[in-house]
């Protein structure tokens, strides 16, 4: 069947995936999800739309093959609704994006939600935020555990383990049975552990290509199988593998590779701030300087109060040189924050 692409790097595209490669994926999450999972026994919180991959593969396919009850959250932004139903169910489970987690965290009353039946919180889609994993876990008493996969790998590649005691560690995890993960430079060769390059995946859940796009699905699929994911990462020498950043979100400045993630991840943190997005825009010195935009928690926060927490926890090439207070940032249809669109705006005066 086609399964189209998010497109927030581009126009969305149809992914050919398999009835194989369905399977194939449901087996290989299940497994790793089967350890924690009750047979007939859990409730798992549908927030994602059932047409996104993540949502259909986890929350349908997996839980359903377990027995499992998937509660559909028909309109996830409205959050003092969401949090209305969430009091009214004992869950055991819960799958969402990073801003869909920091929005519930940030709405009044779900403190009071009684969270001692669940066990089971998995973060993907977009990087999950340490600020927003650790609150998350502080008031939930469930850690929040990333995963990893892609429209093009059905989805799942990485999942951390789901072992008593886990706890968010920033990485995406491990491969899931029968899967490679291999980090590359951009001619395809295999760089070596710590070494930051192009994740690229390999496995029985990787598509066929692209719907009658033969140019694109050669852009990503290589002759042997390997699909390149347009993500920057490294793989640690006990094989977890990190994400950086979106290859094409990367900002250069003075020849210095800078992250919006880690940016994003950092700002976090500042007091005051709900949410924050960074992107490159020209710079006639540098060739690129970091723009961010930032949404408020705290009316009473400042420029001036950003620009000193970015003092204290930023690197100088890395501080924003431009800072933009926004009533909200431009997201997806599955709550993804669309730096693109950030980008693509009237093209922003070159940053003195």
């Amino acid at each position: 069947f086609l399964q189209y692409t998010g497109g927030t790097t581009g126009v969305a595209k149809g992914a050919m995936l398999t009835h194989a490669n369905m399977v194939a994926n449901m087996l290989q999450a299940g497994a790793w999800f089967g350890a924690k999972i009750k047979p007939g026994e859990e409730t798992i919180i549908t927030a994602l739309p059932l047409y996104h991959i993540f949502a259909l593969t986890c929350n349908c396919f997996i839980f359903l093959r377990f027995g499992g009850r998937s509660v559909l959250i028909t309109n996830p932004r409205d959050m003092p609704g969401f949090v209305k139903e969430l009091k009214a169910i004992r869950f055991t489970a819960i799958t969402g994006v990073n801003t869909l987690f920091n929005g519930l965290l940030n709405t009044p009353g779900f403190e009071d939600i009684d969270f001692s039946p669940l066990r089971m919180s998995f973060g993907g889609g977009m990087a999950v935020q340490r600020a927003v994993a650790e609150k998350w876990e502080k008031i939930t008493g469930c850690a929040l555990i990333e995963g990893y996969g892609m429209t093009e790998s059905s989805p799942v590649a990485t999942i951390n383990p789901l072992v008593d005691g886990a706890r968010f560690s920033g990485s995406i995890g491990l491969p899931v049975p029968s899967t490679s993960i291999s980090i590359q430079d951009e001619d395809g060769k295999q760089l070596g552990i710590g070494e930051v390059g192009e994740i690229c995946i390999q496995g029985p859940q990787v598509m066929k290509g692209y719907w009658n796009q033969p140019g694109e699905t050669a852009k990503v699929l290589s002759p042997d199988g390997w699909l390149r994911t347009g993500d920057i990462g490294r793989i640690d020498d006990a094989g977890y593998v990190y994400i950086v950043d979106r290859k094409k979100d990367m900002i250069l400045v003075s020849g210095f590779n800078v992250y919006p993630n880690e940016i994003e991840d950092i700002l976090m943190k500042c007091p005051g701030v709900a949410e924050v997005a960074a992107i490159g825009i020209p710079d006639e010195h540098s060739g690129e300087v970091v723009k961010i935009f930032v949404v408020k928690k705290d009316p009473n926060l400042t420029e001036e109060k950003v620009k000193e927490f970015c003092r204290e926890n930023l690197t100088g090439y890395k501080r924003p040189k431009v800072i933009e207070f926004r009533d909200a940032l431009p997201k997806s249809n599955v709550g993804k924050i669309l730096r693109r669109e950030l980008r693509d705006e009237k093209k922003p005066a070159t940053a003195h």
